[in-house]
């Protein structure tokens, strides 16, 4: 469930109109990885991922969404992976991204960004910085 929530927030972002509109899409994203900060607490007892000590659905779901997240900060400005305010959840992505399983499967940033600027073109929605 708070994937979808997580993905209906930040795809303004991505096809946003206005900076503004991208910029409040990314506050919507950073209220949704608060509630996620709290699910990881709570499903992970302190463990590495949310299924615990293994990598299970909701880490892949999430951790495959993680190329999208970091291309936000490019995007639009707003850094949502953020030590600061979600530390257990940046904390999961760096693990997620260290796994085997995960190197060279999680686009990096400039490729997402030149993604999103030729699909705004396609899409006919302006560029914006």
């Amino acid at each position: 469930m708070h994937g979808i929530q997580l993905f209906s927030a930040w795809l303004p972002v991505f096809i946003g109109k206005t900076a503004e509109e991208r910029v409040e899409a990314a506050t919507q994203v950073l209220a949704t990885l608060d509630t996620l900060e709290q699910a990881f607490e709570e499903c992970s007892k302190g463990k590495a991922f949310f299924a615990g000590d293994t990598v299970g659905l909701v880490d892949v779901v999430l951790g495959s969404f993680l190329g999208w997240l970091y291309a936000t900060e490019a995007i639009c400005g707003v850094k949502v992976v953020d030590a600061t305010r979600t530390p257990l959840l940046a904390a999961w992505a760096e693990r997620f991204c260290a796994l085997d399983a995960a190197k060279g499967l999680i686009p990096d940033v400039e490729r997402l960004v030149e993604y999103n600027k030729a699909r705004r073109v396609f899409l006919g929605l302006p560029l914006l910085p």
